[in-house]
């Protein structure tokens, strides 16, 4: 087994190294970094390794050394569903980064205002984006640069001056944003995560503009699903996020939204501590937004909730009484 699992590691050292063209009956092509050609039936893919069933064998490569994949069948489109202003998928399937951020990189864009910048993602083909409360806190002149998608699949960069603040939510540090498309044409947009799958060790990647460098992806692992602040809980990641991410997406390896990175929480004193908002408040903020309505004639609009008085003695909260007081028996909080 072990002398079998060596010739096979030895074959695809020569593939990567040769260029060579391995052909089979079924049409799917691999195109290795190296240059070579794999022709086959591509079994099964992973955000870490492909499987291609070239006849005799079943060769097994790391999504690294693969530079593009070509079914021969198509796969069936994938199912979107819209609620409220934002879309889920039905089974998406599961890319690399690489090939995911072909798909929904253009779906990222960068947030500025005249006291900084920050990140942000399109949510929708008419142009509704969620960034971060505190990258527009206080703000009302905001510009939005974007990546248009063009017929030869290229990415023309575009500034968007007219961008409007729909809501903002203070306390889960999300605002909710409108785009008009330069085009008047559509945007492409990024799902958001239907449900809570999210698993320590899962792979993950940021696209941001960390200090304003333009479309950068970083890709690391959920380090914890429920980290703990102030009431609320974040995802920890090890994905490398800097100032600049702020309001920026993190997505799963299926191109899901499942997070936005908040910059607030990161420790910048130490590394590999990453903090993400997720998708569960973002979707509920978006279907809540009338209730954090922006007004633009008062920028420090929206509801912001004020701290709790902290509890004074340990035992149970206390309970009230049916006048409406405290119940002394139960004791002070």
């Amino acid at each position: 087994m072990k002398r079998s699992r060596g010739i096979r590691a030895l074959a695809i050292q020569t593939l990567l190294a040769c260029g060579a063209v391995i052909l089979a009956a079924q049409a799917d092509v691999v195109t290795l970094r190296g240059g070579a050609v794999v022709q086959g039936r591509v079994l099964k893919r992973t955000d870490e390794k492909v499987w291609v069933d070239v006849g005799p064998e079943v060769l097994q490569f790391s999504v690294g050394d693969v530079e593009a994949i070509e079914l021969d069948t198509p796969q069936a489109p994938v199912t979107s569903t819209s609620d409220s202003l934002f879309h889920t998928v039905d089974d998406p399937p599961v890319l690399s980064p690489r090939e995911q951020a072909k798909r929904v990189g253009p779906a990222v864009i960068k947030v500025s205002a005249p006291s900084g910048l920050g990140s942000g993602v399109i949510i929708n083909a008419a142009g509704h984006a969620i960034t971060n409360a505190h990258v527009i806190q206080g703000e009302t002149t905001l510009r939005a640069t974007v990546w248009l998608p063009q017929a030869d699949g290229s990415l023309q960069r575009a500034v968007i001056e007219d961008v409007e603040i729909a809501a903002v939510n203070n306390h889960l540090d999300l605002a909710l944003l409108k785009l008009a498309h330069p085009e008047d044409g559509e945007f492409v947009f990024a799902p958001i995560e239907a449900s809570e799958r999210i698993e320590q060790g899962q792979v993950v990647f940021a696209i941001g503009n960390p200090l304003g460098l333009e479309r950068t992806l970083s890709q690391g692992v959920i380090s914890t699903t429920q980290r703990s602040f102030d009431g609320l809980t974040y995802i920890q990641t090890d994905t490398a996020i800097n100032q600049g991410n702020s309001g920026g997406p993190l997505f799963n390896a299926r191109g899901e939204v499942v997070g936005i990175t908040n910059m607030k929480l990161s420790l910048f004193s130490a590394e590999s501590l990453g903090f993400a908002i997720p998708a569960r408040y973002v979707r509920d903020f978006i279907r809540n937004r009338e209730a954090f309505a922006f007004d633009k004639d008062n920028p420090n609009s929206g509801h912001k909730y004020h701290p709790p008085p902290p509890r004074r003695e340990f035992g149970v909260a206390p309970e009230l009484v049916d006048d409406g007081e405290e119940d002394e028996a139960a004791g002070g909080g």
